[in-house]
Formats: structure tokens, C-alpha cells, sequence
């Protein structure tokens, strides 16, 4: 067992758990583990988990370790833990409890002598790529080793992993092939105030399973919670509460409400560059579009003010969740010094999304900007529509975007909104996702993990009936449930793809049409960020490549001219740049594509396409499409304006599209709510084909009155009429 480790030489375990051999933890099981008996592993000259001596760097890191408020408490949470299944525990910011808690569960578990793993759930990929890498980093060992992380479409760990950093989804997904998560000896639930959807289906989850595993440690972490709502839900489990390292923050409200937000948050950076003393300043906006905005203007305007103020310089760092590893990383880079000596300091501007509002730790952020909006996920069950919709942040949000600024030393939060808006208009908490939200894919999952009671499933907060109906009906129609509402084995197969179910249902049904290699890279494109750029100075020479691809009959097939032309210039990042075209998403998309290729392998799905000089190539991908997307269907009415089928919803192409014509029937991969109703990637289709693909769906009998019902009736009594006539003949031939 010790692996040629020679600290652990003397630490090789009977089959009771616990250590002899004259180990100085002799008789110790690693469920009882004192903190002065974990803080000698990590006091000793050898890495416990590697073997290996520690280096330099970890010595000097252990000691910052020790100073983090979390660390005086240590003793208290393995106390707890030993005594508790779940441990709520609320941690400040700067508590240090998102790395330094996983490592204490390692020192106390020693996960790795047992064959076990211990998972740290994040909701967003960004945080749990950093902290994989910091804490890694604070272990002394190897990222993608011992330490890993896995988000959707990218796993970096090994057989050696014993702590893992993961999305409350991949965890979710974990589950649907190993009911009791057998492979775990605890799960950490952190950050569980954003009451993500996955988040929420885990907590359910885990009680089911502490009931059958009694040896499953469960600890649900957060900043800011109501704690006795977590605590009752998880059977009175005992709270710790753990001080942050913070400095006091003053507050300024604006005196009258702001017109334009962005506007105003880039005039307050550029005002505190002027006059406020050195520290860096943290700018949160809505997205990634509006930061890269930010960005521009900052540095822009930010050099004039340089010149004309004898300011110091400005870095600018934007972040968000779809920029490279390495790009994310600029975050953690020191500010640029003064120009001269005696000079003004220099100061670094990041612009992020709300990830920084909570998992990730920006050292030397003395002041924020916090406009008092974030983009949220919101879904319209009565129209079945989910849009990203930019809304006011919570109160706790707010509390959380101003701590930012008190890390390092006092710092200043300036809210771009007065103070009877935080006091009158702003809710306390955000709304978990799970009542705004389409839960299609979330009743997949459940159903797989074979939870058939959906009314009586332990939701903190149940979703509203009528989402919980719409999602049912949709995945009756795509054939994943049947009339009982029982898992049939295509839906079983639907839920092994990481996919949206639409997705998922066209992907198995593309080798009907022989064109499954393609659509496999289809499916790839459309989960991964848009893989034309269009940047403001250059849209007119952007909009001209971007024609060199273009389809006429869509922009599915656009996406797929484009990658095989990206595969034909054997992925050239220097074509890529010439042709605008993202090649960070282009790669991404690749990385999916095998991914997906593996779920199609594993499945018996036949990967097959039809040769490219067949007239039929494009016509069957199309098919494809439709069998997958019949329900985002939108009809052409005399009036020229689009209507979508059966919910009669008002909408127009995206300016963003490559029609240059308007189908009767044209099919949308998504319905986009901004200043009007558009539908977005969107294709041209036939009528027949979905008939042909849903006649369930297109069934008369529950069809709203439109013109579009008029059509279907027209082409369903065509259709008869050619059957009666068919089979006459062969009656006559008879």
C-alpha cells in the first residue's frame, strides 16, 4: 500500500482502517483524526499523498495557510464531522473555507488509502478550474494527480485523484451510473446559496443516499445563507459559522437613479484612477459582450486621462466564464508599476461577471463598482421560452460584490443605484434557479437516477406544477417517456448525452438519415460559445467572411461549412484569424465533438454520412434537424411575420442570421427575449419532414386555430389521399 512512499512505508492499514507497524498515528482510524495529528502530516518532511519530500514553496504557503480565520476553527469542524453526517457551515469571505476545508477532510480521511474521493462541488467551471490549481498548488501536488477538476467536456484528473474539484452537474451526472456514489467518502456542496438547478436536484439527492450510505459525509458551505432553512433541510444537521478576513468597507449610493449603467460604471473607474488613492478595482457587468465593451473604453479613455492627469497606468482584465484558462488567469497579475520613478502608481482594472462574487479571491481589489444587475436565467412555462435575462441583483449579492473590496485593506464599494432602490426594490436572495427554469433536462436526470415520485421528490424549494407538466410533455413528445411517464430505452439513452434533450434526441436519430458524423459536429458547435467574432471595428470585413460560409438554407449548415473548411485548413490559427472565426470555440467544439463521438459509440449508434456530391447531403441534415427540434418551429404567415407553432408567439429572424429568404417553415435552435422576440440559428425545413418526424405532435386534435394549422390539415389530407390512392392500385395489381 505505500507505493514506494517512504513516509507512508510505516503507515500501511489492516483491514480494520486503522494504522500500525509503529506508525506515531498508531491505532488511529482515519475517520477520528485529531487537528494537531493532521497538522504533523502536514508538518512533516514528506508529502503524505505523494511521497515525495515537500518543496520549498509549500513551506511558505502552509505558513499563509495557517493564519486563514478557518484554520483557528479546524478543530471544531473534525469534531463535527466526526460526530454528523451533514455539516452546515456559513464561512465569510476570506474565511479560506473553499480550500482549505476539501484539505482538511483529506489530512483527517486520507481518501487515497481507502480507494476513496472526496468532491468539492462548484457552480461555475471558472472557479472550479482555479481553486483545483490553488490548492494543488497548496498540497504540493500535481494538478490533473492528486488534485483534479472536471467540468463538462473536460476531465483532468487520473486513477490517483483522490480530491476533485467539479460543476454540480458533473456530480449529478456521476450519480446516474453510480446511484450511491460509491466512489466518494464526502461531498462538499459549496457556494449553495446560488441555488443553482443542480445544486438543488444534489441536496435532494444526497438525503436519499445518506439514507443508504451511513458513511457519506455531506458538508454544504456558502458566504451568505439562510443557514436555518439549510439546517432544518437536512435533518437539523449542527451549524459552524466562520469569520472572514475582512477590512471595513464604505458604501456610496448614487444621489439620483443612473440612465445608462455601463456608461456610468466606466466613468467611476476612470474617477477613481483620478482620486482615489493606489489599489485595484473590481467592475461588475452583465456579460461577456458588454465587458469586452467596458474593456475597450476604459483603456481608450483611460490613456487620455493618463496624459492629461499624469495618472498612473491601467491594466484592463476582463473575465468571464467562456475566456481560455490562461486568459482568466491575468486576474491574479500583479498592477502595472509607475511609468518613472516617483511616478503614480499604476492600478489593474478587472471587469468580470458575477463570478467574482463569491468563489474566486482577487487579491489587492480595494474598490468595486456594482451597477446592481446580473443576467438571469428566466423561463416562461405558458410559452415554453427560457431566455437570459438581464435583472436586478438580490440584496445578498450586493452584500457579497461590496466584501470584495475589504480584502486586503479597508476598501470602497460604489453602487451605481440609490440607496432607497437597495432598501425598497432589491429582493434578499436571488431566486433558485429550479423555479425559473425549463427542468426537461433535470426530470432526464431524475428519472434515470430512478426517482419516478417527481411531486413527492425532497426539493427545498418544488418547482411550479406547470413547469414540472411542460417538462414531462416535452420529453413525451421527444419519445424519452411514454404515456405512463415511465423512462423508455430511448430516453435512456437520451440521458447519457450531456446534452439539452432536443440535442440529444437528434443525435440518435441522425443515423436514420445517414448524416450522424455531421451532426455530431453540429451538436458540438452549438455547445461551445459562437465561433464567428465580429469585433466593432471590424464587422463590414467580419460579416464578408463570415458570407463565405453561409448556407442558403440556414445557419446549422453555415456552422458546419465553417468547421469543415476549419478541418480542411488543418486548424490554422492563422486562417482562423484571417477568416474571423474563433479558434479557442472552434477547438472546443472539437474537444465535444469526441466526447459526444464516445456516447454515440457506447450506444450502438452508427456513425455514417451521406456522401457530399449525393444532392441529398444537406436535405438530410436538415431531416435530421427537424427530428430532434420539431417543437422550435416557427411558421411564415401572410402577414410576413413569423409565428411559432402551437404557443402563436410573435417573432422575427435574428439580424445575426444567414437567410436571405424567408421559409414558410423554418425551425430555431433558441428564442432570444431582448428589445423584440427572435429566433436565433435558425434553418429552412419542409413541413412533411416533421409530420413525418412528430406526427404526435402535429396531431390536429390539440392543434391551436392559425394558419399554420390549416397548412398541416391541407398537407395531412394530401397525404391520405396518396395513401388511399397507393393502396388501391396495389389492390387493383392484386
Amino acid at each position: 500500500m505505500s507505493n514506494g512512499n517512504p513516509y507512508l512505508a510505516h503507515l500501511d492499514s489492516d483491514k480494520s482502517g486503522s494504522y500500525n507497524n509503529g506508525s506515531p498515528f498508531e491505532g488511529m482510524v482515519p475517520r477520528k483524526t485529531t487537528a494537531a495529528q493532521a497538522e504533523a502530516l502536514e508538518n512533516a518532511t514528506h508529502n503524505p499523498f505523494t511521497g515525495k519530500a515537500f518543496s520549498a514553496k509549500y513551506q511558505k504557503i502552509l505558513q499563509g495557510r495557517r493564519k486563514l480565520p478557518v484554520h483557528a476553527q479546524r478543530s471544531e469542524f473534525l469534531e463535527m464531522v466526526h460526530s454528523h453526517q451533514f455539516l452546515v457551515l456559513v464561512g465569510e469571505t476570506g474565511s479560506g473555507k473553499t480550500t482549505q476545508i476539501p484539505q482538511f477532510l483529506c489530512y483527517d480521511e486520507l481518501p487515497h488509502l481507502k480507494g476513496k474521493q472526496i468532491a468539492c462541488t462548484q457552480p461555475r467551471r471558472v472557479a472550479a478550474m482555479s481553486v483545483a490549481q490553488r490548492v494543488a498548488d497548496e498540497m504540493d501536488v500535481q494538478l490533473g494527480q492528486e488534485v483534479g477538476y472536471n467540468i463538462r467536456f473536460e476531465d483532468n484528473t487520473s486513477p490517483k485523484t483522490f480530491l476533485k474539484y467539479m460543476t454540480d452537474g458533473m456530480l449529478l451526472r456521476e450519480a446516474m451510473n453510480d446511484p450511491v456514489l460509491s466512489r466518494y467518502s464526502a461531498v462538499i456542496l459549496d457556494e449553495a446559496h446560488e441555488r443553482t438547478l443542480n445544486t438543488d436536484i444534489l441536496m435532494g439527492l444526497l438525503k436519499e443516499i445518506c439514507k443508504r450510505r451511513k458513511d457519506l459525509q455531506v458538508v454544504v458551505m456558502s458566504a451568505t445563507l439562510d443557514a436555518g432553512k439549510f439546517q432544518k433541510y437536512f435533518d437539523n444537521a449542527p451549524l459552524l459559522t466562520v469569520p472572514g478576513r475582512t477590512f471595513p468597507v464604505e458604501i456610496y449610493y448614487t444621489p439620483e437613479p443612473e440612465r445608462d449603467y455601463l456608461e456610468a460604471a466606466i466613468r467611476t473607474v476612470l474617477q477613481i484612477h483620478v482620486s482615489e488613492p493606489e489599489g485595484d478595482v473590481l467592475v461588475f457587468l452583465t456579460g461577456e459582450e458588454e465587458i469586452e465593451q467596458a474593456c475597450r473604453k476604459i483603456e481608450a479613455e483611460g490613456d487620455q486621462l493618463i496624459r492629461s492627469h499624469n495618472a498612473g497606468p491601467l491594466k484592463v482584465v476582463p473575465l468571464y466564464s467562456t475566456l481560455p484558462p490562461q486568459a482568466q488567469q491575468r486576474i491574479f497579475e500583479d498592477a502595472p508599476p509607475a511609468r518613472r520613478e516617483g511616478g503614480r502608481p499604476g492600478r489593474k482594472i478587472v471587469v468580470s461577471t458575477n463570478i467574482a462574487e463569491t468563489s474566486l479571491t482577487i487579491d489587492g481589489i480595494v474598490y468595486v463598482i456594482d451597477p446592481g444587475f446580473a443576467k438571469q436565467k428566466v423561463y416562461n412555462p405558458r410559452i415554453r421560452v427560457e431566455s437570459l435575462l438581464v435583472s436586478p441583483i438580490s440584496k445578498a449579492s450586493a452584500q457579497q460584490r461590496a466584501g470584495r473590496a475589504g480584502r486586503t485593506r479597508p476598501g470602497k464599494a460604489f453602487r451605481l443605484y440609490t440607496e432607497g432602490a437597495f432598501t425598497k426594490e432589491l429582493i434578499e436572495q436571488t431566486y433558485p434557479e429550479i423555479l425559473r427554469s425549463n427542468l426537461g433536462t433535470v426530470v432526464l436526470q431524475l428519472k434515470k437516477l430512478g426517482i419516478d415520485d417527481l411531486v413527492h421528490f425532497d426539493f427545498m424549494d418544488p418547482p411550479a406544477p406547470e413547469t414540472l407538466m411542460r417538462a414531462l410533455e416535452m420529453l413525451n413528445y421527444l419519445g424519452a417517456l411514454d404515456d405512463d411517464g415511465e423512462l423508455t430505452n430511448l430516453g435512456n439513452i437520451m440521458a447519457a448525452f450531456p446534452l439539452d434533450p432536443q440535442l440529444a434526441k437528434m443525435l440518435i436519430e441522425s443515423p436514420k438519415y445517414r448524416c450522424s458524423n455531421e451532426m455530431l459536429s453540429i451538436a458540438a458547435l452549438l455547445s461551445v460559445p459562437q465561433i464567428f467574432t465580429r469585433p466593432p471595428e471590424a464587422r463590414k470585413q467580419a460579416d464578408a467572411a463570415k458570407a463565405e460560409f453561409a448556407h442558403n438554407d440556414g445557419d446549422h449548415l453555415t456552422l458546419l461549412n465553417a468547421y469543415h473548411a476549419y478541418k480542411i485548413n488543418q486548424e490554422d490559427s492563422r486562417w482562423c484569424w484571417d477568416n474571423f472565426l474563433n479558434q479557442r470555440s472552434l477547438k472546443s467544439a472539437d474537444n465535444v465533438r469526441n466526447q459526444l463521438k464516445r456516447v454515440m459509440e457506447s450506444n450502438d449508434l452508427d456513425l455514417i454520412s451521406t456522401p457530399f456530391e449525393d444532392r441529398h447531403y444537406y436535405t438530410n441534415i436538415r431531416m435530421a434537424l427537424a427530428a430532434g427540434f420539431f417543437m422550435q418551429v416557427a411558421h411564415l404567415e401572410r402577414s410576413g411575420h413569423y409565428l411559432t407553432v402551437k404557443d402563436n408567439q410573435l417573432v422575427q429572424l435574428h439580424p445575426s442570421g444567414c437567410l436571405d429568404h424567408k421559409p414558410e417553415w423554418i425551425l430555431y435552435n433558441e428564442f432570444v427575449l431582448t428589445t423584440r422576440n427572435y429566433i436565433r440559428t435558425c434553418t429552412d425545413i419542409k413541413l412533411d419532414w416533421l409530420l413525418e418526424a412528430a406526427p404526435h405532435y402535429f396531431d390536429l386534435s390539440n392543434f391551436p386555430n392559425c394558419e399554420a394549422r390549416r397548412k398541416i390539415e391541407r398537407a395531412v389530407n394530401r397525404r391520405d389521399r396518396v395513401e388511399e390512392s397507393n393502396k388501391k392500385a396495389k389492390k387493383a395489381r392484386r
